[in-house]
């Protein structure tokens, strides 16, 4: 880390009922360490010290809603059911206790497939019951299946307002089911949920955030997370232009989202070059520039390393913060979200605002085995 100025991060935001001391977001990261779906004591001190360690806001890892299969490992945590649900009213009091706010990641992983290649007891569901593009995989959602999952996201949003979070984000992203209906290639559904346009296969996700909004009100903050890249095809592209990608986040925004949570894999990369050049604007700069909306942008941040070398085993040693904080210093986007650094060292924050650039971890794969 050089010695740029970092009191960008260290801004307070605030955003409806969302008051945060910084800029600084603790990513979702699946930690599969949740026995039969429920949070302990083990994790509800992994997200302590987080909050202990200065990050303003903590997203957790994606908890699953209330749907058949809608989990792809056995040890992803529930948000659904009350041994559950009072293990993560647990989680956000010792956040709150600690400074920190916090809102729950809901998700449903669709037809994909966890690390470990656990089954799950019920058939998994899709769009199109794809997986990837001609790759079969699973059932295909039938109209009654999504307005039940719709409905299952509503309550989730609406039990994490009931139990003390302080916002919500839904996972839009990385090749699971919401994802699975933006794609063209694991949508090829010819009803109201289908068609050729990314518009029109938004409408899924926008239900999704339109029974949120009605469920918690107006004050309640919303988070969707989307990308791009799909685990299943890291070079996948729903919107090639930023017309396309207006077509695609504007009613999103229109129905209900606050912040988008715009993941790719290197922060750093402009989105649109032959648009805006090298050094241009990167996934959530558009995103805020086309919507309006607050954005938060996330890769690979204080890093480096590729993140699916990491998770492959490969330690990632730490990087300057400049390109950062340059960024950040333009308003190019609100939020900037960290992953892996925090995984590894829980005062990442409170390093970077002291200056202790020699206390500074790199990330290590091994400590994925456990919540440190």
């Amino acid at each position: 880390m050089s010695d740029l100025d970092t009191s960008v991060l260290f801004r307070p935001f605030r955003l409806k009922t969302l008051e945060l001391k910084n800029r600084i977001v603790m990513a979702p990261m699946t930690r599969n360490a949740a026995p039969k779906g429920i949070p302990g004591e083990a994790n509800t001190a992994y997200y302590r010290r987080r909050a202990e360690g200065g990050v303003g806001l903590i997203l957790s890892e994606g908890t699953v809603i209330n749907r058949p299969a809608s989990r792809n490992e056995p040890g992803i945590p529930f948000f659904h059911g009350d041994a559950a649900l009072a293990g993560w009213q647990s989680i956000a009091s010792a956040v709150h206790a600690a400074g920190g706010r916090m809102g729950p990641q809901i998700w449903h992983t669709g037809s994909t497939k966890g690390m470990s290649r656990w089954e799950p007891d019920a058939p998994v569901e899709s769009p199109s019951g794809l997986v990837a593009p001609d790759k079969p995989r699973g059932n295909t959602m039938t109209e009654n299946d999504i307005a039940d999952t719709v409905a299952a996201f509503a309550q989730a949003a609406v039990d994490a307002k009931r139990i003390g979070f302080d916002t919500v984000e839904v996972h839009g992203a990385h090749g699971y089911l919401v994802d699975e209906f933006f794609w063209s290639g694991t949508n090829k559904r010819e009803d109201r949920y289908g068609g050729p346009t990314i518009k029109e296969r938004s409408r899924f996700a926008g239900e999704i955030v339109a029974a949120i909004r009605k469920a918690v009100g107006s004050d309640f903050p919303i988070i969707l997370r989307v990308s791009q890249w799909k685990q299943q095809d890291y070079a996948a592209r729903l919107a090639e232009t930023p017309a396309l990608m207006a077509d695609w986040l504007q009613p999103l925004v229109d129905a209900g989202v606050d912040i988008l949570h715009c993941s790719q894999r290197r922060f750093w990369e402009p989105e649109f070059p032959d648009v805006d050049g090298d050094k241009g604007l990167n996934f959530a700069g558009w995103a805020k520039k086309i919507t309006g909306a607050a954005t938060i942008s996330v890769g690979s941040v204080g890093l480096a390393g590729d993140f699916f070398s990491a998770f492959a085993g490969k330690p990632s040693t730490t990087a300057d913060l400049d390109a950062l904080l340059e960024r950040m210093a333009k308003d190019e986007f609100d939020l900037i979200a960290v992953g892996r650094a925090l995984i590894s060292d829980s005062d990442w924050v409170a390093k970077i605002k002291s200056g202790d650039k020699a206390g500074l971890k790199g990330f290590n794969a091994a400590d994925l085995g456990e919540l440190v």
